[in-house]
């Protein structure tokens, strides 16, 4: 009856020595001497039934100061570990690797528990790593020290690895990186060039005519390249592309390609500028083209990845197989990056959109859009935008919609159309609100809200509108954090303004949107902001905006506020940060006082006559052309009419000088919407409006708190 060996009799590592004969095919190695120090090994035919066979388990005898006594690691797959006797295990290992590795064999020693399977590198003499599965066992009395088995699995584990480490990047570039680098096991120099349909995040079909454009999306390893060769975001020449898509969609179906040698290469591009920009450098080397292919019906080549090798050591059929294999497991990653490319571009162009463009004549604006890194699931929902009103005031809305992605890119856009078309139409800050309080609640019971997966309740929004003649600001939030004032003096702080459970609360917490106006001399600053830009894990939401408030405070009124805008961003938030960031700064110009004048007549039938009167002397003084006066008289006179018949209390009658032309106001205290309609032929009301229609470039209604202004625009 046979007998298992006792650890008495027979060391841990004595018994791995024995096993590796099970591992070895018949005459492929000499038997081990009476040590096991030394074993010698034929390379092994390139055959699946002989690469089942390859030896992969070897073994490292240490003493309990972890020195190397004995070792079996002679096989082919070992080549290059320096595991000589009186050697340092450690110095096997990365040096990264170094600390964790030299306590868990301490562990062992101590306990005398085995700690198996765990995954290691080991670093070749010449830099290079070998992947294997590391066990640790204790070795029994009276040596006391380890046996450290090795399994090398290198190629198994290393499509393993490669396929996780590709798949953890949404960024395009990085994806292609992490596959050249996986792929550079197999060869000197590892390539992917990507379709540029692919590289841009646009569409791909399996249509492959006129699918040629190739760019170079990665390369490795990182060197100074001869002229001419194509490195990461060049272009391939229309030849080069050409000629590597008609290789790997030979009768139209992608395969891969080896060409063996330098001559062959050279027979092959034919041209010299497509062997410039294809070839490496080393004119003997031979390459594989492996194309990516996105498994559908019909197959899509998302680009086509290269490895180059010498010529004296050609691709055997197990190594294209692992190329092949590797190149089909992550050619998904590289759709998904492009899917994401797709759609980070399309939610970046419409933040970039709303952002604002310019300030004007009474303010100055300047805005920073910061994303969020990639980690965080792509580009969010923060957004800004500025534009004038008809009426000569400047609107400033801020708001930070819940989520990522195209979701919140959707709800973005929508919101902020919806308040721009609201407040260009004269509604009050709080007004807007309302609606776009009713407009999130509306799309959290759509199909496109919760049933789609996303919910934007929660939203936040804050509106300000900036009058250049009273110089006051007049603002509602929904939620949102308050803005900052810098005053001419260079005094800063919050707004006080109360806290609102924000846009979509429940029907039993919402509360009514108040209404605040501050006054904002010429000079001011005001800043509008998202959290982003203030929260810091180490400091609470007050202390981040107080660092932002002396930040503004800094800012003085000689400095270009775009850039002040940028300074601020990037001593605050810098990159990366976790959620987007957005800042609006508006300095306040306002009008000069000499170009603005008001009077308030009570609501008399004399009421027109003088209202002419002082509006005809401010034109003269202001040297207004006699038609322009002539057309100011006349709205005014119609404007003031009809506030007299349709209205109660005081009249109030503005007349601002806006760069190219004349803005004049009215208002009174009723709240009748006027409206342009066609009179009848009989009827002898309802023409006042149609002639201010014709008179003017444009013309208006905004609402206020005691009634209605009628505004109207006339070039001069």
């Amino acid at each position: 009856m046979d007998s298992t060996p006792s650890p008495s009799s027979s060391s841990a590592f004595d018994l791995v020595s024995r096993a590796l004969g099970r591992y070895i095919p018949q005459g492929g190695a000499e038997a081990a001497d009476a040590r096991g120090d030394r074993a010698m090994h034929r390379q092994v035919p390139d055959s699946p039934e002989a690469g089942r066979q390859e030896q992969i388990l070897g073994a490292v005898n240490l003493d309990r100061d972890l020195i190397i006594t004995r070792c079996n690691l002679e096989a082919p797959v070992f080549a290059g570990l320096e595991a000589g006797a009186g050697r340092q295990f450690v110095d096997l290992l990365p040096p990264g690797d170094v600390p964790t590795v030299t306590r868990r064999l301490r562990q062992v020693v101590e306990s005398g528990e085995a700690h198996v399977a765990r995954i290691q590198r080991l670093r070749r003499g010449d830099g290079s790593e070998l992947v294997v599965s590391m066990s640790i066992l204790p070795s029994a009395a009276p040596e006391g020290g380890l046996t450290v088995s090795v399994i090398a699995m290198a190629r198994r584990l290393h499509l393993y690895a490669a396929e996780t480490a590709i798949g953890t990047s949404l960024d395009i570039g990085e994806t292609a990186q992490s596959l050249a680098e996986s792929l550079l096991a197999w060869g000197d120099v590892a390539a992917v060039d990507l379709d540029f349909a692919v590289w841009t995040g646009e569409g791909v079909s399996g249509r492959t005519q006129g699918r040629i454009r190739l760019r170079r999306a990665a390369l490795v390893p990182d060197r100074v390249w001869p002229e001419g060769y194509m490195t990461p975001g060049d272009d391939l020449p229309g030849d080069a592309s050409r000629l590597l898509a008609q290789a790997v969609l030979r009768d139209d179906a992608p395969q891969t390609i080896v060409i063996p040698d330098g001559e062959a290469v050279e027979r092959v591009f034919g041209s010299p500028r497509v062997a410039r920009a294809l070839v490496p450098g080393d004119r003997s080397a031979g390459v594989a083209c492996i194309p990516l292919v996105l498994d559908s019906a019909p197959p899509v080549v998302l680009g086509v990845a290269e490895v180059w090798r010498r010529a004296d050591c050609p691709f055997r059929d197990s190594e294209l197989f692992d190329l092949q294999e590797l190149v089909a497991r992550t050619a998904h990653h590289v759709d998904l990056a492009r899917q994401h490319q797709r759609e980070h571009t399309q939610v970046l162009a419409l933040q970039r959109r709303l952002l604002p463009r310019t300030g004007g004549d009474t303010i100055e604006i300047a805005s920073v859009y910061q994303p969020a890194t990639p980690d965080s699931a792509g580009v969010g929902g923060d957004w800004v935008n500025s534009f004038p009103l008809p009426d000569g005031r400047t609107a400033l809305v801020v708001g930070d919609v819940v989520g990522h992605g195209l979701g919140a890119a959707a709800t973005m856009g929508q919101l902020s159309m919806e308040a721009r078309a609201l407040l260009s139409a004269g509604l009050a800050p709080d007004q807007v609100l309302e609606h776009l309080d009713e407009t999130v609640t509306m799309l959290d019971d759509a199909e496109s809200g919760l049933a789609a997966g996303y919910s934007a309740l929660g939203s936040t929004c804050c509106i300000a509108l900036y009058d250049p003649v009273s110089h006051h600001v007049t603002l509602s939030s929904a939620g949102h954090l308050p803005p900052i004032l810098v005053s001419p003096g260079g005094r800063a702080g919050t707004l006080p303004i109360r806290p609102h459970p924000g846009l979509g609360a429940e029907f039993a917490l919402r509360e009514p949107f108040d209404v605040y106006t501050f006054g904002v001399p010429p000079g001011s600053v005001l800043a509008f902001y998202t959290d982003g830009l203030v929260e810091d894990p180490t400091l609470s939401i007050d202390d981040g905006m107080g660092r932002l408030a002396d930040a503004v405070a800094g800012v003085h009124p000689w400095d270009a506020l775009q850039q002040a805008a940028r300074h601020i961003v990037s001593a605050l938030a810098p990159v990366p940060q976790r959620d987007d960031v957005t800042l609006l700064l508006a300095r306040m110009i306002g009008y000069r006082k000499g170009d603005t004048a008001t009077w308030r007549l009570p609501a008399r039938d004399d009421a027109p006559a003088r209202a002419r009167a002082q509006v005809s002397a401010l034109l003269r003084q202001w040297r207004i052309r006699d038609d322009t006066r002539y057309t100011a008289l006349l709205l005014v006179s119609e404007l003031v009419t009809n506030a007299v018949r349709f209205a109660t209390g005081p009249i109030t009658v503005r007349l601002i000088r806006a760069g190219h032309g004349l803005l004049c106001e009215v208002g009174d205290t009723g709240n009748g919407r006027p409206r342009l309609s066609r009179p009848g032929l009989l009827d002898d009301g309802g023409r006042g409006l149609g002639i201010v229609h014709r008179l003017t470039t444009r013309w208006g209604v905004r609402w206020t708190d005691s009634g209605k202004v009628v505004w109207a625009e006339v070039g001069r």
